[in-house]
């Protein structure tokens, strides 16, 4: 009888269960057993899923707390694709659930009228959020309009209207979102509403009659109140209303629950707030984050931004505390940073500077935060009107910043580009006046002086490297502590991120071609295969590496190189520092609207001595910055144009300000005058010609074209006199006139030709094949070759501080070899196309003050294969005309 009681037990419970597995019957079984199987194994599991997904991401998310933080951090279109096995399996869960547990089956959706499973809308909610993450925008908005129609008097309504708000924002659809929005506090309006209507006992009665209709009016779930903050916030930063984000954001504080999520509220809220320089609130704001239990680095950064909000001796107290720490080793550069702000905010400017100098040199893989020193120190400098230093931080900051990346980037390039010239000039006036005071010195002072410069200069290279070692060892101590506590700051080559960032910063500095090998800081060296012949033989005199030890530059005899001891180098460097000196006072004064700075700049030049042509124009630029304010020294310098200048155009100007306008007609007469007997030459009216040629010269000594009449009479002269000799004198003329001018050049060959004869005509054999090859897609080297008279060292430093000037972040290498018969070579190597080697070859040959007399050497550029047939052929001119023919 028990046995048979038994059995009838067990084919109930079956009963009963096959039954609860029918989604068609609406019981309480069923629900309970289809409600609680959608709920775990779908929506719970699922949602876990997402959660660990999303944490693992943003676990691993580097904060930028130099910007505004994202509300809600979302991966990136690369990023996400980590997360699609988590993604997808919890849509396929979601989706199953659905399949298999609506009450009543979705076999037929359209004849559907309700869903008896209460966990079916959370599931669908699920696969919008998952398809959200998963950046399927459209999958997303789908999914949350099907719950929108479907499931209109539940609360998951307004959370799908909340997801598809969210949604819209991320397309962009600001519109629409606010709409979204919109139509949720209008239904928490109208709830208001009701419960205002309820509070009476008349209503009371009225809601019992009632109750049935008002139960089918769905209310928004108070437990999506803190999201529904953010996302109205977000929706505020979107369009850049940042005092709408700030009260939504404080709203969205009155709903959080986890302290992670009020950490990250206080924080972005504290962000906005220094924003509107409301620094007080910030404050308070950056202090409730330090309260709560979230990520070190937030805690760190709201400790760092309360500091720089204005900070008193005891927040100092706290950040060099904080510098103790073994942990905050690597964010040393912020915490300079930080008390350079306090400084700066109680104007102690000096104080400030040297903590944004610390700052700086402790920015060992920050660069954002070395950039930001740089910055800083720039504009402090440019307020001081120390324009000079002003130009190296900024150029300091744009070589450590990303230009894409750091906020006001391409403004800080700017400025240092516009600021390059002025520093140039300056830097080469002090430099040419330093070399002629050394100059002037007896030789046993000269030598004297040179050695305790190089002696100053040893000091404090050794007193850098001092530090710099002080600094590594500091950072490889708190690493090791870190590494031996088990914190968070491991050994460097233990630290992907630590290392990647090395990387990067050494491929910066020094290039990302850099081979493995000893010596590989060496930059005067330039490294050449082995050239071999047809037989794989080795070429002699090119058998190994052409490397060279780099230039000691602190000898004695190597300085000496940059000193004019001889009267020609003198007045060159006389010449240069007055050029420099008036391009400095233009740029003051046309540039940057600093006329006092300017004056300086003129004043030095007129101080000057020797003849020069810069102290007419220095003088008439202080009468420009005279003329307004200063009656009396514009009419000083007006008076000293006209005793020493009298027949200037400047002169000519004072006297008469239409002067330039009546010179430009006259330039146009005469350029007609001339084009007439231009055309009388062609015409063989030579005696017409003649006649107007030699009135020009003799008697017109301001004509524009005179130059180009003294041409004119040597060609009429060359066709009526035989004796061809007789042109000579009219051509020395021209030459010693009008030096470096296209007539002068014409001049020099009519004179090489009446002094050498004209070259023999040969046919040219076009079939011949050169024993150069052509290749437009290889790197090439620059070769100068020197002649008797150039020293190699003398040679090999101009084109060092050529290339510092122009091409310092090329990273060229510099030696030299012997070609032939004793010619001195020097290689520059490396360039990576054809273009860049004409671009230097092109600023070489137009630089007049640090290559001097090499602009008249021959320079070539040539691949590698092709130097080595020249090295093994001799044959210099065939190459020339190869270059000439082919590039």
């Amino acid at each position: 009888m028990k046995f048979k009681l038994q059995i009838a037990v067990v084919l109930l419970l079956t009963l009963l269960f096959l039954n609860a597995c029918s989604t068609e019957n609406n019981t309480f079984i069923n629900r309970a057993y289809h409600g609680t199987t959608a709920r775990y194994n779908g929506y719970f599991n699922a949602n876990e899923l997402l959660r660990l997904g999303i944490k693992s991401y943003r676990d691993g998310l580097q904060e930028d707390y130099y910007q505004v933080l994202p509300l809600d951090p979302l991966p990136s279109e690369k990023e996400v694709l980590n997360l699609y096995p988590a993604i997808d399996t919890a849509i396929a869960k979601c989706t199953k659930v659905i399949q298999n547990h609506s009450m009543p089956s979705n076999d037929k959706p359209s004849k559907k009228k309700e869903e008896h499973n209460p966990w079916i809308d959370e599931n669908w909610q699920t696969i919008g959020r998952a398809a959200y993450y998963r950046r399927d925008y459209e999958g997303a908005l789908k999914n949350f309009r099907f719950i929108k129609k479907f499931y209109a008097n539940d609360p998951t309504l307004f959370i799908a209207e909340m997801w598809i708000a969210k949604t819209n924002i991320e397309l962009e659809r600001y519109n629409d979102a606010y709409f979204n929005l919109e139509l949720i506090d209008k239904a928490i309006e109208e709830e208001q509403i009701r419960k205002e209507e309820n509070k009476g006992i008349a209503k009371k009665i009225e809601k019992f009659k009632n109750r049935k209709n008002e139960e089918k009016i769905a209310s928004v779930p108070k437990n999506m109140y803190f999201e529904l903050f953010k996302t109205k916030a977000e929706l505020a930063l979107r369009r850049d209303s940042i005092d709408i984000a700030i009260n939504h954001l404080t709203e969205a504080l009155n709903y959080a629950k986890k302290q992670e999520n009020k950490a990250r509220v206080s924080f972005i809220l504290a962000q906005l707030l220094e924003q509107q320089n409301r620094r007080e609130e910030a404050k308070t704001h950056y202090s409730k984050v330090l309260r709560y239990n979230t990520k070190y680095d937030m805690i760190f950064a709201a400790r760092i931004h309360r500091a720089m909000m204005g900070g008193n001796e005891k927040l100092k107290k706290e950040l060099f505390k904080m510098m103790r720490d073994p942990k905050n080793a690597e964010y040393r550069d912020q915490l300079y940073y930080a008390l350079a702000q306090i400084e700066l905010r109680k104007n102690n400017r000096f104080q400030g500077k040297v903590y944004l100098t610390q700052s700086a040199f402790y920015s060992t893989s920050n660069n954002r935060q070395k950039g930001m020193a740089y910055e800083l120190l720039g504009n402090l400098s440019f307020e001081e009107k120390n324009y000079v230093s002003a130009q190296k931080y900024y150029d300091s900051c744009v070589a450590a910043i990303d230009l894409e990346t750091y906020p006001n980037g391409e403004l800080i390039q700017t400025k240092a580009i516009k600021l390059a010239d002025l520093v140039k000039a300056v830097e080469l006036a002090s430099f040419e006046d330093s070399v002629q005071r050394i100059a002037k010195m007896n030789e046993k002072d000269r030598i004297a002086f040179i050695e305790g410069v190089i002696k100053q200069i040893k000091e404090q290279e050794e007193l850098r490297k001092k530090m710099e070692a002080k600094r590594l060892l500091e950072l490889q101590k708190n690493m090791a502590v870190q590494q031996n506590a088990g914190g968070a700051g491991k050994w460097y080559w233990n630290n992907p991120k630590m290392v990647a960032d090395g990387y990067d910063e050494f491929r910066r500095i020094w290039g990302t071609d850099r081979v493995n090998e000893d010596d590989w800081r060496r930059r005067e060296k330039i490294v050449l295969a082995q050239f071999t012949d047809e037989n794989g033989d080795t070429i002699q005199g090119l058998d190994e590496e052409i490397t060279k030890e780099p230039i000691d530059t602190l000898t004695v005899e190597h300085l000496l190189t940059f000193i004019p001891l001889n009267d020609s180098l003198f007045d060159l460097s006389q010449q240069r520092m007055v050029e420099s000196l008036y391009d400095a006072g233009l740029i003051y004064k046309n540039q940057l609207q600093e006329n006092q700075l300017a004056e300086e700049q003129f004043l030095k030049v007129k101080k000057q001595t020797f003849e020069n042509d810069f102290t007419l124009l220095s003088s008439y630029q202080l009468y420009e910055i005279y003329k307004d304010n200063e009656v009396s020294k514009a009419g000083s310098e007006k008076k000293f144009i006209f005793n020493n200048y009298p027949n200037s155009d400047y002169a000519n100007y004072l006297r008469d300000p239409d002067y330039f306008i009546k010179k430009k007609e006259n330039d146009a007469l005469a350029l007609k005058e001339y084009l007439k007997f231009v055309d009388r030459y062609a015409e063989e009216m030579y005696d017409t010609v003649l006649i107007q040629a030699n009135q020009v010269i003799n008697n017109e000594p301001d004509n524009k074209f005179r130059s180009k009449y003294m041409l004119l009479k040597a060609m009429v002269l060359g066709q009526q006199l035989e004796d061809k000799q007789l042109l000579k004198p009219i051509l020395n003329q021209l030459i010693k006139e009008y030096k470096e001018t296209e007539e002068a050049e014409r001049a020099a060959e009519l004179l090489s030709i009446l002094e050498h004869g004209v070259s023999e005509n040969k046919l040219v054999d076009f079939t011949k094949k050169s024993i150069y090859t052509y290749a437009d897609n290889l790197p090439f080297y620059i070769l100068v070759f020197l002649t008797d008279d150039m020293n190699t060292n003398s040679s090999k430093s101009k084109i060092s501080d050529f290339n510092r000037t122009f091409f310092s972040r090329n990273r060229l290498n510099i030696t030299s070899k012997v070609y032939g018969r004793g010619q001195n070579v020097v290689f520059i190597s490396v360039f990576e196309d054809e273009k860049s080697a004409k671009d230097y070859i092109n600023t070489f040959k137009a630089d007049k003050r640090k290559v001097d007399d090499l602009r008249d050497a021959t320079i070539i550029f040539i691949t590698k294969e092709n130097l080595r047939v020249l090295f093994e052929t001799q044959k210099l001119a065939e190459y020339e005309d190869f270059l000439l023919e082919n590039y």
